[in-house]
């Protein structure tokens, strides 16, 4: 082989092997800058501390910085078409809230569909509310409160925060379940204070707004929304000891763009997976009235599938419209 015809091979298969060089360049550890987690909630709400306390985590762990991006209205809507439109490169995440899940069914017009367009990364934690009365109402237990409903329908006032919320579907959710008839009453500011002065009867709220309350003696508890009793509030039963199959518990995950790469997804699920199984962490979100919740990017899909098909129902059946 002459001397020429060599040398045109040596350059030839070293330009072939360019393009391998720089795919080994640029396959860097995730992440290799600062990540943003879009929160569609305002600052202080609970789950954007509960997200800032997760960043903080993340950035310790991952060696950049998490920085959350408070995008509130819409009912978190707002914030998660914006993560939609991101690059799928794991640079943009979304807290994704259990108003997600109720938002696919309560809006006609959105821009994205939450399954297609968005892949489960981890669950990170549920919140359980409560169901409190004033103290007026004659029951002290649910089997008390169905019967005092049924003898007087559409007499007593649901509060709630607001036409589509966690707490008014909940309420919705056990109407529907329980068979009784109450009026919806939304607020768009804090019902409590026309709860704690009887103007209004009945709320589902979370419990680390309701338990001095209920502690006090100001409002009654009758029963948590989870599927089994809390910590928090041993001696009051869930609603599904009365209602079985009843459970109305908020949640909290993480969300990225659809065709995020698989390993990026699996490398936040394994960090946020540790972050939970730690023990300071993991009090501070209990402390926040959460109950961490560890999940593959799979069983997250699962919740959310399953809890859009159940909120489609209760949408359907108690005619919810957007407002």
């Amino acid at each position: 082989m002459s001397l020429c015809r060599r040398r045109f091979l040596q350059l030839a298969a070293g330009t072939a092997a360019l393009p391998a060089l720089s795919r080994v360049a640029r396959a860097e550890p995730y992440p290799t800058r600062p990540v943003r987690l879009v929160v569609g909630l305002p600052a202080g709400s609970s789950p954007d501390i509960g997200a800032r306390l997760l960043a903080q985590w993340l950035s310790e762990r991952l060696g950049q910085q998490f920085i959350v991006d408070n995008r509130p209205g819409a009912n978190s809507n707002i914030a998660t078409e914006s993560v939609v439109r991101a690059a799928p490169d794991g640079y943009t995440l979304l807290l994704a809230i259990a108003a997600n899940a109720v938002n696919a069914s309560l809006y006609e017009t959105l821009s994205f569909n939450f399954i297609r367009d968005l892949a489960p990364v981890a669950g990170i934690a549920r919140v359980p509310q409560v169901m409190e009365v004033h103290p007026s109402v004659p029951a002290e237990t649910i089997p008390q409160f169905v019967a005092y409903a049924k003898a007087n329908p559409g007499k007593l006032n649901m509060a709630s925060g607001g036409i589509g919320g966690t707490p008014h579907v909940a309420g919705e959710l056990f109407k529907m379940m329980a068979g009784v008839d109450m009026l919806h009453v939304p607020y768009r500011g804090n019902p409590r204070p026309d709860l704690l002065g009887g103007q209004v009867q009945v709320m589902f709220d979370t419990v680390p707004a309701s338990i001095e309350y209920i502690r006090s003696g100001k409002l009654r508890a009758l029963g948590v929304t989870s599927a089994g009793r809390l910590a928090a509030l041993p001696d009051i039963p869930a609603v599904a000891e009365f209602l079985p199959g009843y459970e109305a518990s908020g949640w909290q995950g993480l969300a990225a763009p659809k065709s995020t790469p698989a390993e990026i997804i699996d490398r936040l699920n394994k960090e946020i997976s540790a972050g939970l199984a730690d023990a300071k962490l993991n009090a501070q979100l209990t402390n926040l009235g959460a109950a961490p919740m560890p999940m593959t990017s799979a069983e997250f899909a699962r919740l959310i599938a399953d809890d859009i098909g159940k909120w489609a129902k209760v949408i359907k059946f108690a005619g919810i419209k957007a407002e």
